[in-house]
């Protein structure tokens, strides 16, 4: 009794007042987009960061996993639904209505949200999974026109390709680690011949690292490497200029560079610099593997020189990932991605081949914007 009055005297007053507000009809959705309103504003006015600190609890226990329904997308699901997938697709935009349906009808196709009970229609976060016989090096090889089922060979790959949160007032909340749990459960539910697990995500922030590292004092050891190499794409043209000399130079100095990226370059709290690395790592995948040019859609190049990489989702593998990477922020690598450093690691890393323990991933919070 004691504990319960120390905690009420604690909480704010907001709290009971949101609360209340919330048994009105409609009203979670109000507030949830009260939150959206106050994270823009809260750059030029931070005495609202109390608010937002209120809401962020209260929407802990509103939106906790007991409350969230999933749901798989279809071409048969509502059109007001498929109207807002297309709108909140925030890694690889959707060109209109076909484009949709390639990613939603084929039987090779799969996409899943979450939804919550007080947010009718409205997607929480949704996952779009191409169901295939190997792990993908490329883009263009999950979005291109998807093929039915031969006889006899069933996919073997379940390649998650691109997560999307869908509500701003939500930011913050975990929502991607218990939908790709959920998610696989239920793949290898529908499909047992479904074995590997990956994803086929973005670098969304590489290139601006590579320009901060080259433009810093030599403190980083990875700044002469990132100056030249930048030097060599600029004197190049990189990649329409290049000669297939000095491409396969580039290809050779942006591996390792990126491999240092995910293995050694470091942010707060000793974390990895790549927010989307910070996800899954954070959920127990390991970093399969890095692959070069394979998105060359005007943004990938721009944010990651067309670089993209896998991460394992392995069942007998997550729990001991994962809590490396909590307890001393060491990333899961397999040899191949740490085959490509030339830098001297400064980080512990999970070699791929110590014994295996099986698990399920603890949460941890999300990226600002989920990329795959």
């Amino acid at each position: 009794a004691s504990l319960a009055k120390l905690q009420k005297a604690l909480e704010s007053p907001r709290v009971e007042f949101f609360r209340r507000l919330n048994l009105a009809s409609g009203a979670t959705h109000e507030i949830v987009g009260l939150r959206h309103d106050l994270l823009r504003a809260l750059p030029t006015d931070p005495g609202l960061a109390a608010v937002d600190a209120d809401l962020r609890r209260l929407f802990y226990a509103w939106f906790n996993r007991g409350f969230l329904v999933l749901r798989r997308i279809d071409w048969n699901t509502p059109a007001a639904i498929l109207d807002k997938i297309i709108r909140y697709e925030a890694v690889h935009a959707i060109q209109g209505w076909d484009d949709l349906r390639r990613r939603l009808d084929p039987v090779d196709r799969r996409c899943f949200a979450f939804f919550h009970p007080s947010l009718v229609d409205e997607p929480l976060v949704f996952v779009e999974v191409a169901l295939m016989r190997d792990m993908p090096d490329a883009i263009g090889q999950v979005l291109e026109e998807p093929h039915a089922e031969l006889p006899g060979k069933p996919p073997t790959t379940a390649v998650f390709y691109s997560i999307s949160n869908c509500q701003e007032g939500l930011k913050g909340i975990t929502f991607g680690n218990f939908l790709l749990k959920q998610v696989v459960e239920e793949l290898a539910r529908d499909k047992p011949s479904l074995k590997n697990f990956v994803t086929l995500s973005p670098v969304p922030q590489f290139a601006a690292w590579l320009e901060s590292v080259a433009a810093e004092p030599n403190d980083d050891p990875a700044g002469g490497e990132a100056r030249a190499l930048l030097e060599l794409m600029r004197r190049t043209n990189w990649p329409e200029g290049a000669s297939d000399s000095e491409y396969a130079e580039v290809e050779t100095a942006l591996m390792a560079l990126v491999a240092h990226y995910f293995l050694n370059a470091k942010g707060a709290g000793g974390r990895p610099v790549d927010p989307v690395a910070r996800f899954h790592l954070g959920n127990g995948a390991r970093l399969e593997r890095i692959n070069f040019l394979a998105d060359t859609s005007e943004k990938s190049m721009r944010e990651a020189y067309g670089l993209m990489v896998n991460y394992r989702y392995d069942p007998k593998e997550i729990e001991r990932n994962h809590e490396a990477y909590a307890n001393e922020g060491a990333v899961a690598s397999a040899r191949a991605v740490r085959g490509l450093l030339k830098l001297k690691p400064k980080a512990r890393t999970i070699a791929d081949e110590r014994p295996h323990t099986p698990a399920l991933p603890a949460p941890e919070p999300e990226p600002e914007k989920l990329e795959t």
